[in-house]
């Protein structure tokens, strides 16, 4: 009887044995694992919604009350947009544009003024960067078609390509657009 005792001691060793190391193993990646989500987080790599942390430089969108508020800030306020609680600003581009139209002998005339929802910083950087805009603008003037431009609807699709291209124009220039919409001051094609 001597010999059964020892013999069923050794499995219970073995499993004392197999438990502790299965357990070290799982203390082990747990705290591994604890410790690296710790440091990723501690790192800036995990955040809320898995984008950069917004530029410091970037403009502010200025609500109706005057406060100046990041963009993160705005949607999270508002998932939906919502025009009537920001301050929409204008700002007068000083001299007309004037520019062939595409494949005829027409050309047109016009002046323009911009609008934003953001700070006094883009318009800043339109002022910093009108030539470019300026010849952006006029590229743009040039591809259109008479005829479309003597309709209503040719005319939006101008003022929505001309905001496209002087978004562009801003993005490239100083890495931001911020133009809400673009206004036809005047306005003659001849």
């Amino acid at each position: 009887m001597s010999d059964a005792n020892p013999e069923e001691e050794k499995p219970k060793k073995k499993k004392g044995k197999m438990k502790g190391l299965i357990v070290g193993l799982v203390a082990v990646a747990v705290l591994g694992g604890g410790g690296a989500a710790g440091g990723f987080y501690v790192a800036g790599t995990m955040n809320s919604e898995g984008q950069e942390p917004e530029d410091p430089n970037k403009p502010k969108i200025i609500l109706k009350d005057g406060t100046a508020v990041s963009e993160k800030e705005a949607k999270s306020a508002m998932p939906e947009p919502d025009a009537s609680k920001f301050t929409i600003s204008y700002h007068q581009i000083e001299q007309p544009f004037t520019s062939n139209l595409y494949s005829s002998e027409s050309f047109a005339q016009l002046s323009l003024a911009i609008s934003t929802y953001y700070d006094e910083r883009v318009f800043e950087n339109v002022t910093a960067h009108e030539i470019a805009i300026r010849s952006a603008v006029l590229m743009e003037l040039g591809q259109q078609n008479p005829v479309e431009l003597e309709t209503p609807e040719g005319k939006l699709l101008l003022k929505k390509k001309l905001r496209d291209v002087i978004n562009a124009t801003l993005r490239e220039k100083s890495g931001f657009g911020g133009i809400e919409d673009v206004y036809f001051t005047s306005l003659v094609v001849q």
